[in-house]
């Protein structure tokens, strides 16, 4: 009791010293005077003329120019860090009621920031933060505090100022934004950064500190850069809960990960010609312990957004290659198996190796691995990285198929310039294509195409005999889909694979005599 007691007498003496703090109260001062000598007389008269100075200079009113803390210009490239901006935003806050100036706080997270570290190396990606952090500092007013945060990222503190509103605030986000856009040359390369920003407003939090309204201005910038990259989002009270809801998830889906509560499905692939099986493309499923079987829509974008990508991925890889082995030592001969590779996964600058590794792990060739990668992924790609590693895997002799094709305007340009074997023809073009005229036009252009540039095809989503002889017909080299047979775990595919051939006997070959 007796501390809080302390602290409220600090505050409000605090309080007291900004309000004597403003200069205009000086103009009070003759009326005071005034008042003193008709109620006390000379001596009065004479103790408020000397006291009253001397209270307005103890209580800093005649310090028209307040220079910042010494800690506030110390550190890397002259940057404040956390407590140094955490403290200036306390004492604006503070004083914020008697000075009627508020503040805001923006926080500056740069996009790919890991991709500079893997790209360029650690000495290059601080130089382009720390050019950055320069042309933040040059488009701010005086007054303005930068800091670096921990991860690279940076928080800028307003200068006390009377009018702060979101307006304001999205237009000194997007001038920030322009001012870090023109490259930054490194040892004779341009690199261009980008930055997403969050920011909150002194006022939305009417009882926080300083360091509530930087953990504010954080929240919103991890949204700007689930969004981004460029995004700008201002704080909103869901925010917090929002956050909460998907660290939660993503504790879930690390533990479901981790125990192969999440594993792959195998999804066979037919050939037209022949009939017998071709591949199987790696799906994943989650096996809920309480909902049972949860479908991929359901979770897929959620591990995406929790940045699991890549831990899904590294499963897959090692289900589908295991798959093959036990294939082998069984006596079913399975071609290759597929694996959807994520842009995240691609952009990896030890993907190659890793999937190399993984191969000679398994004493797999890498023509038996197919790498699906999605037709939007290869049309709107301006990463080297993603180019160049999908180029390496094909040299290596992995298949790449682009998968849902006639859905992302890849052009042929691209479609050459990343080696694709096959063209995945999209589901929304296989349903309904032995009845409807306009969806056999639409697939009979995609094969002709694949012809004319040497790729084989395979239709996806086929779900029945008529849509898979219709495809036959049509040319389709291969076909997949819940009408020749749905994902099933690994265990469900010998037995599948014994049915399909009692079903569907091999055709007998020209210039061998059937037995």
């Amino acid at each position: 009791m007796l501390q809080g007691m302390r602290n409220r007498l600090c505050n409000g003496m605090m309080r007291l010293a900004a309000w004597l703090r403003k200069p205009e109260l000086m103009v009070f001062l003759p009326a005071i005077t005034l008042a003193a000598f008709w109620i006390g007389g000379e001596r009065m008269l004479l103790m408020v003329a000397l006291g009253m100075p001397l209270v307005f200079l103890m209580a800093g009113a005649f310090r028209f120019h307040e220079p910042p803390p010494p800690a506030l210009v110390e550190g890397f490239n002259g940057l404040a860090f956390r407590p140094q901006i955490i403290a200036l935003l306390d004492r604006i806050l503070q004083e914020a009621p008697v000075t009627g100036r508020n503040t805001a706080c923006l926080v500056l997270q740069f996009d790919e920031v890991d991709l500079l570290l893997d790209r360029h190396g650690r000495a290059a990606q601080t130089e382009m933060i720390a050019r950055s952090a320069e042309r933040i500092c040059a488009a701010l007013r005086e007054g303005d505090v930068v800091a670096r945060l921990e991860g690279g990222g940076l928080a800028v503190a307003l200068a006390p100022q009377r009018r702060l509103d979101l307006e304001g605030m999205v237009q000194l986000a997007a001038r920030l934004q322009a001012a870090i856009a023109p490259p930054i040359s490194i040892d004779a390369a341009r690199h261009y950064v980008s930055c997403s920003i969050g920011f909150c407003l002194g006022a939305q939090l009417p009882d926080a500190l300083g360091a509530g309204l930087l953990d504010a201005a954080q929240v919103a910038a991890d949204e700007a850069l689930r969004n981004g990259p460029g995004a700008i989002r201002g704080f909103s009270s869901e925010m917090p809960r929002k956050r909460a809801d998907r660290d939660a998830l993503r504790h879930v889906l690390e533990a479901a990960l981790d125990s192969g509560e999440i594993r792959a499905h195998f999804q066979p692939q037919i050939s037209t010609d022949t009939g017998t099986v071709s591949g199987f493309e790696a799906l994943a499923r989650w096996h809920h312990p309480e909902r049972g079987i949860v479908p991929p829509a359901e979770f897929l974008g959620a591990l995406e957004d929790a940045g699991l990508s890549e831990r899904l991925g590294e499963t897959m890889l090692f289900e589908a290659l295991s798959a093959l082995t036990r294939w082998d030592r069984a006596g079913e001969w399975v071609p290759a198996v597929a694996v959807n590779f994520s842009a995240a996964e691609l952009r990896n600058p030890r993907l190659v190796e890793r999937i190399q590794w993984e191969l000679d792990r398994f004493g797999l060739p890498p023509e038996r691995l197919t790498i699906e990668v999605l037709e939007t992924v290869v049309a709107g790609t301006e990463n080297d990285m993603i180019v160049r590693n999908i180029a390496a895997l094909a040299r290596l002799g992995c298949g790449i198929d682009l998968d849902d094709f006639g859905t992302g305007h890849a052009g042929i340009t691209n479609i050459r310039r990343f080696s694709v074997r096959r063209l995945k023809i999209d589901r929304s073009f296989v349903t309904r294509v032995d009845e409807d005229r306009e969806q056999q036009k639409i697939v009979s252009a995609i094969l002709s195409l694949a012809e004319q540039l040497g790729m084989a095809t395979l239709a996806e989503g086929v779900e029945t005999q008529g849509e898979h002889a219709m495809l036959a017909q049509l040319g389709c080299g291969h076909v997949q889909g819940f009408g020749i047979g749905r994902p099933m775990p690994f265990e469900q595919t010998r037995a599948w694979m014994a049915d399909h051939r009692a079903r569907h006997p091999a055709p007998p070959r020209i210039g061998h005599r059937a037995r």
